[in-house]
């Protein structure tokens, strides 16, 4: 490892070695997003530029570093900014954390990303090359895995950059606007949890599979070309 990719491995540990030994995770709770809102309002009306510019980078830090706290940070964005330009700050932002987070293990960890998750990757990744914007799409809206190990799968595979930000960027607004919406309205919310409803999981799931159609078309076509 060279000196340059050394001292972003070392950045890294010591950002996640902080984050739990400062224990930073009780600000991503539900209960402090309540007990601060106010505070947050005010100073989002006093320092619009600086309170969109803070949210959108703690936003990218937590997806890059795969840390704790996506779900309050969305809820926290619809309370502060409204579900519209709330859904845009936290887009972007976990879109540009999921990048950074792709290019450092694409670039970085690739061997230690396949030897702590290869077994797990290993479908994700065969999809992912076959399949590329589609299945990424689908991944995104349907939360069948993890976001952080999607990321992680799209780093060890040959899948471009550009359709990683687009499947990305694109996948991810509908639950984003569902978990703004909902942070609007924070006082009727008791768990993060209360969000992802039955009822939105199968909208989500229902949205991952138009995704997916134009992969079921082609391979029905391939499959009825070779029985001819």
């Amino acid at each position: 490892m060279n000196g340059k990719k050394l001292a972003i491995a070392l950045a890294i540990i010591a950002a996640l070695v902080l984050f739990f030994v400062l224990d930073l995770g009780r600000f991503f709770t539900l209960e402090a997003l309540k007990e601060n809102r106010q505070a947050l309002l005010d100073y989002y009306g006093d320092h619009r530029v600086g309170m969109i510019a803070g949210f959108m980078g703690i936003y990218v830090v937590q997806t890059a570093l795969s840390l704790p706290g996506a779900a309050i940070l969305s809820l926290a964005a619809g309370a502060i900014f409204g579900a519209v330009l709330g859904t845009l700050y936290a887009v972007i932002g976990a879109t540009v954390g999921a990048t950074l987070a792709l290019l450092v293990t694409r670039y970085l960890l690739r061997d230690a990303v396949l030897t702590r998750f290869g077994p797990k990757l290993e479908r994700i990744n065969r999809e992912l090359e076959e399949r590329g914007l589609h299945y990424l799409l689908f991944l995104r809206l349907v939360p069948v895995f993890p976001f952080f190990l999607i990321n992680l799968a799209a780093g060890i595979t040959r899948l471009p950059l550009r359709t990683f930000v687009i499947g990305t960027l694109v996948g991810i607004i509908p639950g984003g606007f569902v978990y703004c919406n909902a942070g609007a309205s924070l006082a009727t919310i008791t768990s993060a949890g209360d969000v992802a409803s039955p009822r939105v999981l199968g909208s989500f799931a229902l949205l991952g599979l138009f995704a997916l159609a134009p992969v079921v078309y082609g391979k029905m076509k391939k499959t009825g070309t070779r029985d001819q």
